[in-house]
């Protein structure tokens, strides 16, 4: 019986392994995330983009808006379009912005009601909480909207702009 050589099974394995690592790499790049991409620089109110991330269950979409964005619209935009790229996965958009300490304390001073709203699924109660909190703030302007998904809130001062999405989870049965 003729005994393998062991140098070139490994030399073989490895090129294989490359090719096909190569090959689904290249795919990937080339016909999964470039259209998606192309797709994200259409949508109007969206500055830039990075590339985006796939994995089995959801695409994360790094995004820096214009001030005047509406979030919804953009979200709905690249859901609708790019539904033929990335399928049945879930669409995650990371806004990118400057921090803006007044901003974000309008955020936190509304995050107990904002997730309370969000737990008992009370979602008209949001808007009341965000503008409760803003009445105290000079030049700030909370907007919130929703859809089947998700509830989004924009809150704008003079300076910044901050984007907020909530994913909305439908009812499920608790076990007892």
């Amino acid at each position: 019986m003729m005994r393998p050589r062991v140098m070139p099974v490994i030399i073989t394995a490895a090129i294989t392994a490359s090719v096909l690592f190569g090959g689904w790499a290249i795919y990937n790049q080339v016909a999964v995330a470039a259209p998606l991409e192309q797709v994200v620089q259409e949508v109007q109110g969206v500055v830039s983009s990075d590339k985006p991330v796939m994995n089995q269950d959801q695409v994360t979409i790094q995004l820096e808006l214009a001030a005047d964005a509406n979030i919804r619209d953009i979200y709905e935009s690249i859901a609708a379009n790019g539904k033929d790229v990335f399928g049945d996965r879930k669409l995650k958009l990371e806004i990118k912005g400057k921090p803006n300490k007044q901003l974000d304390d309008l955020w936190y001073a509304s995050l107990f009601k904002v997730a309370e709203a969000m737990e008992t699924k009370t979602y008209s109660s949001i808007p009341n909480a965000m503008n409760d909190a803003a009445k105290s703030m000079k030049d700030v302007k909370v907007t919130t909207e929703m859809d089947e998904k998700n509830v989004y809130i924009t809150i704008k001062n003079t300076e910044a702009v901050k984007y907020v999405v909530l994913p909305r989870t439908p009812n499920q049965l608790e076990a007892w």
